[in-house]
């Protein structure tokens, strides 16, 4: 897993995982497999799925790269306080999963709470399971 910025500005996390790497066949399944840990976790609540590929092939001027084969973020919230109103500005949180042809790219933005951090990645990390 790799740590960049995106835009020089966007703390980001980035894994590209073979799909030899993976028991995960497909967008969908890496989608299913983060629900069911965001569903396990104490704190997390799943906000939805965005399917970002259908979104954006359905705009009269969307374009998308020709390697990507398919594209989803799955929104989540770990936010157990409220204790600033501008704390809503980083909230909810979303991971996007693109598929291309021989891989996965899996991307979430850092988040500002540590915990929250360190269950994407590691929930992210464990995809690796070939």
């Amino acid at each position: 897993m790799n740590q960049t910025l995106l835009h020089e500005k966007y703390p980001i996390y980035i894994l590209e995982l073979e799909k030899s790497e993976t028991s995960c066949r497909s967008v969908d399944d890496i989608i299913a497999y983060y629900g069911q840990n965001i569903d396990a976790h104490p704190i997390a609540t799943c906000v939805g799925v965005f399917d970002h590929y259908s979104h954006t092939s359905a705009l009269s001027d969307g374009n998308i790269s020709d390697d990507i084969l398919a594209a989803k973020n799955i929104v989540f919230c770990f936010g157990k306080e409220i204790m600033n109103p501008k704390a809503l500005a980083i909230r909810p949180k979303s991971i996007g999963v693109a598929e291309l042809v021989n891989s996965f790219i899996i991307s979430f933005l850092e988040a500002p709470n540590p915990a929250a951090n360190e269950a994407m990645e590691s929930w992210t990390l464990a995809l690796k399971d070939r």
